[in-house]
């Protein structure tokens, strides 16, 4: 594989609405650094770029944190979902912009695409078709979240040469030994994380945060949630190498904000996330760390809330989704009311300001009433924290999916647009959009 050249491409976003909550593709950019480290030169294009020198649009603004909004450009949205009256756009570049990118690469001997929610993949076609224009017989390998849970639909409809459902590393080592006839030089342990080299975020011009996940796979079995399916086995990373990662990142390219991608991040916190963060305390790097998949609550004692403010967390969100008892326990049993609670008292006795802890709702579960969720965002405003009311979308390989599959107004096992979660998929008379509107400005925080 040595001195063979691999392109990057992390593709648009096509939705209703977006916003780069330190949104990097990680696992595109662990596959790039994996095949440097067998000798393959990579570059990388990303469609979600932020500011792009060949854009004409105000760059949009982005926050202290590195977070901020993504260049937009409204568009027509498909037919199949006519019946939503709200503005569709591309995030990201201008094609132009991408074309323009793609014209400057040494032509690739293969492109690697990324995806993420199921119901982006119209951004991937796009992206994929703009690539073939390009490089038109160079094979193009998808993978991701869309290409994972959707296989067959990517397969018949993406446009690329080979789809990786699942963990890529392996997978893609294989592909293109199979390809190329070139065995790779390197092949990781999986079950050891911190064989694999630091992602490559060098290959991003001036990255305002770099993301780290620390873990592959999930503990827990939420019922709406597939992350047991994209990564069935629990791995940890050790925690004092965690910490030479962000130390490296923090002193070679001058970063200080960074993102846990993590599932679980403080499950059982004494074997992982306490040693690691007196670990950071120790190092006083002065770094900010943002946890925009949500954490779990149970483990936030007044020893672990601590060690957070101590070691730098900045943003905090937190994984409620429910207020109702037998919610809780039939959707996975990893909360409840007293450990939110509870959280958030040595959450503030710590230090951390109650209102700025954000703290996910679900809305529009299968069965679920409009009160169920009125009642979890007074129980969050009750403690003084944010409630942030996140949209359920249909997941296929979930426990919940056939039930959606069977209550939703939309065919959403036939095509993954109606994966979307503006659409409320599993609405009923007990949750209408009206009462969605009225949950939405209860939820407002003043």
């Amino acid at each position: 594989m040595k001195g063979r050249n691999i392109l990057l491409v992390n593709p648009w976003i096509y939705d209703f609405a977006a916003y780069d909550m330190w949104a990097k593709p990680l696992g595109l950019l662990c596959l790039g650094a994996l095949l440097e480290r067998n000798g393959c030169e990579v570059a990388f294009i990303d469609c979600l770029k932020t500011p792009h020198p060949f854009m004409k649009d105000k760059a949009p603004k982005i926050l202290p944190g590195g977070h901020g909004k993504f260049y937009r450009r409204i568009i027509e949205r498909p037919t199949r979902l006519g019946d939503i009256r709200r503005r569709y756009s591309r995030y990201g570049i201008s094609i132009e912009a991408f074309k323009h990118d793609l014209a400057r690469m040494k032509r690739p001997d293969a492109v690697l695409v990324t995806s993420l929610m199921t119901y982006w993949y119209p951004g991937v076609i796009e992206a994929i078709r703009c690539i073939r224009e390009v490089f038109a017989d160079v094979p193009i390998i998808l993978g991701g979240v869309y290409a994972t849970l959707c296989t067959e639909h990517a397969r018949r409809f993406s446009g690329a040469d080979h789809v990786i459902a699942g963990e890529g590393e392996l997978k893609l080592l294989h592909l293109l030994e199979e390809l190329w006839g070139d065995p790779p030089e390197f092949i990781p342990d999986m079950n050891d994380l911190d064989s694999l080299p630091y992602p490559c975020f060098d290959l991003i011009d001036e990255p305002r945060y770099v993301c780290i996940q620390t873990s592959k796979g999930c503990p827990f079995r939420c019922t709406y949630c597939a992350s047991h399916y994209l990564s069935p086995t629990v791995r940890r990373r050790d925690p004092v190498k965690v910490a030479d990662e962000i130390t490296w990142w923090n002193i070679s390219i001058g970063v200080r904000d960074f993102a846990f991608y993590d599932d679980a991040l403080l499950h059982r916190p004494e074997g992982f996330a306490l040693p690691m963060m007196r670990e950071i305390i120790s190092r006083n790097l002065g770094v900010r760390f943002h946890c925009p998949n949500g954490l779990h609550i149970r483990p936030i004692t007044k020893e672990v809330a601590c060690a957070m403010k101590q070691s730098g967390f900045a943003t905090i969100r937190l994984g409620l989704e429910t207020s109702d008892p037998v919610r809780q326990k039939e959707t996975g049993g990893k909360v409840t009311n007293e450990d939110f609670l509870h959280a958030m008292e040595n959450l503030v006795s710590a230090g951390f300001d109650a209102g700025d802890i954000g703290v996910y709702i679900l809305c529009g579960l299968p069965s679920q009433r409009a009160q169920e969720v009125l009642d979890a965002v007074a129980l969050v405003k009750q403690a003084g924290a944010r409630p942030m009311i996140t949209e359920y979308s249909p997941i296929p390989h979930t426990k919940d999916w056939e039930e959606a599959v069977q209550l939703s107004c939309y065919p959403i096992a036939d095509d993954p647009i109606f994966h979307n979660n503006t659409l409320l998929a599993c609405r009923w008379e007990g949750l209408t959009y009206e009462m969605y509107q009225e949950i939405k400005q209860a939820a407002r925080y003043k």
